[in-house]
């Protein structure tokens, strides 16, 4: 399948957006320049040619843009095609997909909203870490136990994880007291 993408700026930093004849293969949250996010989607698409979006993939890009200004944005109809995933990866991600604006949950509950055994929180992560298409699939709203923020591989890792809850609302002293530095891979 012929891969396309876009890198586009935001009032956050430079996204890129890959996509396909199903949907939505690949999102990068915003880097510092638009250099850093075309290279971090390359490194999920290969094989990707940049090109001008198609009217869907335009819309998308509108969505990501007003999202990251803070303002309220539902991307449930997105269409996305997330390649080969093993099934519990694909509920995970069917979970947290239903999350709103602003709702927050824990790797643990979404493995028992799932009826895995508790060590499946571990692999809830792995699910997290391994998103495609954060944003789209909200993985910034899954925190670890207790409340913690847990990791985040986007660019600016936890940090970026707090300003993403921030916009949505999630009161940011709840969230700062808990953000752990990560790295931006």
């Amino acid at each position: 399948m012929a891969h396309h993408y876009q890198v586009f700026e935001t009032a956050t930093g430079f996204a890129a957006i890959g996509w396909g004849t199903g949907g939505v293969t690949s999102f990068r949250l915003p880097a510092p320049t638009a250099r850093e996010a075309g290279q971090a989607l390359l490194r999920r698409l290969p094989d990707a040619r940049r090109a001008e979006p198609p009217p869907g993939m335009c819309e998308v890009i509108d969505m990501a843009c007003r999202c990251f200004t803070g303002e309220r944005v539902d991307f449930a109809a997105v269409p996305v095609d997330l390649g080969p995933q093993g099934d519990f990866f694909t509920r995970v991600y069917a979970h947290v997909r239903a999350l709103g604006w602003g709702e927050v949950t824990t790797y643990g509950a979404v493995a028992r909203a799932l009826d895995a055994a508790p060590e499946a929180a571990r692999a809830v992560g792995q699910a997290m870490a391994s998103n495609p298409v954060p944003l789209i699939i909200p993985c910034h709203r899954v925190r670890a136990a207790n409340g913690r923020i847990g990791g985040f591989s986007a660019p600016g890792g936890s940090l970026s994880k707090v300003h993403m809850l921030t916009l949505e609302g999630v009161e940011r002293a709840s969230v700062e007291a808990t953000a752990q530095m990560g790295f931006g891979f």
